[in-house]
This record gives structure tokens, sequence and C-alpha cells, in this order.
């Protein structure tokens, strides 16, 4: 459980926070009064954040996870910002599972995955945790549906993502109690419309695609970031070293091919 009084303005860091998922987190924290820090690889990205958020609220910083140089430069100005940090989400990483031909993958492309994946968590997380520690905060990994079970050609992906489960529970049993650590993992969530503006789609889906839902709808990134929340509120500090599929019940549903 946080020690912060409720007078107290609670800061987050989300990487990859300028697009998708991570743009819809960033708003919903903000919107319940977070002071947000993003970092993000695409300046352009980035760059649309700022106008859509003032200084005191927003700090948005264009760098690559995977840089250890340039998340230790981030870490000290989002110390500098703010002087405090509750919640850490390592959400940044490429968002197309799909490596072609396993015996074809490049070493290069493996890495594409692992590096800005899993590696990129490792290193925000280091660098993160004496500043949780101070507020007994958590950090929430970004993993996905795609650690439980798979479609062809995914394996650098699947690789990442699972091995931000395993990160998760040795995390959560090294840094407790001071810090909680969770995963979530996302099924089909619909980012079109919150995507930088060169890139932003209208969502469409198909009443196959709302059907193979138990829900009966799609995702949303605030069915995400509703979650990031509690994780990271009071009400959670029991709970660590878990995973949460967010998925509309996909993983649970039984399909038989025709």
């Amino acid at each position: 459980m946080s020690t912060h009084s409720s007078t107290d303005t609670r800061v987050a860091l989300i990487t990859g926070g300028a697009q998708g998922i991570g743009r819809g987190v960033t708003d919903y924290l903000i919107a319940r009064d977070w002071r947000v820090a993003i970092i993000d690889i695409d300046d352009d990205a980035i760059k649309e954040m700022r106008t859509r958020h003032d200084t005191e609220t927003l700090l948005a910083i264009t760098a690559s996870v995977s840089d250890e140089t340039a998340v230790n430069e981030s870490f000290d100005r989002i110390s500098q910002w703010q002087g405090r940090l509750d919640l850490l989400v390592n959400n940044a990483g490429p968002a197309d599972p799909y490596c072609g031909p396993l015996e074809s993958l490049s070493l290069e492309r493996w890495h594409h995955w692992l590096d800005n994946h899993l590696t990129g968590a490792f290193l925000c997380s280091r660098a993160a945790i004496p500043l949780l520690r101070q507020t007994q905060g958590s950090i929430i990994h970004m993993a996905s549906t795609r650690a439980l079970q798979s479609e062809p050609e995914s394996e650098g992906y699947a690789a990442s993502k699972g091995g931000l489960l395993a990160l998760t529970h040795a995390m959560a049993t090294s840094l407790g109690p001071e810090v909680r650590v969770n995963a979530i993992c996302p099924g089909w969530i619909e980012t079109g419309e919150h995507q930088k503006a060169a890139n932003r789609e209208a969502p469409s889906h198909s009443d196959t695609d709302r059907q193979q839902h138990p829900v009966g709808r799609v995702g949303h990134p605030d069915d995400i970031a509703a979650l990031v929340a509690f994780l990271a509120g009071p009400e959670a500090g029991f709970i660590t070293g878990q995973h949460f599929p967010v998925d509309g019940g996909m993983t649970r549903k039984m399909i038989y091919a025709e």
C-alpha cells in the first residue's frame, strides 16, 4: 500500500505512452489527477501529446527504452520534474507480432522484439526502483495474451511477452514488500483512434469480430487503463506477482475448426 496521503499528487511513467494503449493509459490517468511522464521513440507522436496536455501534468520524452544511456537520462529528468514516482508501466515495444517463418528469422529481427519489450522493461524497472521504494509504488508490465497462446510465426513477440510474465513474478519476489509488480495481458484492443494523426484510423469491426468475444465487443484502451489504475491503488495492496488477461474472454472460448 502506498505511503502517500490522499492530497499528494501521484506520478506515473508510461513507456510507449504516445500512441496505442500507452496513450490511452496516459490520458486516463491524467484525467484522474495523476502527473504522467511518457517515454516514446516516435518524436512526432511525442510532440502531438505535448499539444494535448500542459507541462504541469505531462512530461514527454523522446527516447528508446532499449538504450541504457537514454533511459538513465530520462529518469534524471523525471526525478527532477516531480521528485517522486508512484507507478511505472512498461508498455513500450513494437506492436506487430508477426516475424515470418522461424527458419528465416534473423538475429537482428529477434532482438527487435526482445530488446524493446523485455530489455526495455528491465532497464526502466532498474532505474525506477529507487524512486518506487520511496513511495512504496508499483510496476506493471504490459504483456499480452500472446504470452499464453499463439498464432503461427510470432515467436519473437511471444518470447518477449512471455519473458515479461516471468520477470513479473521474479521482480515481485525480489522487490516486495516495498514495491508490488504485476502484469496485464491485453487481448484485441482497438487503438486506431489512439495513434498519432498520420496513422489514425476510425474503428471498423465486423459482427464476427465482436461475436468471437464473449463480452460481444472488441476492447478499448480504457479497459486496460482502468485495471492499471486499480493495480496502482491501495485497494490492490495485497496483489503482486500476478498476470491479468483483459481480452473479453477470448482466451477462455473454445473454438473448433469447421
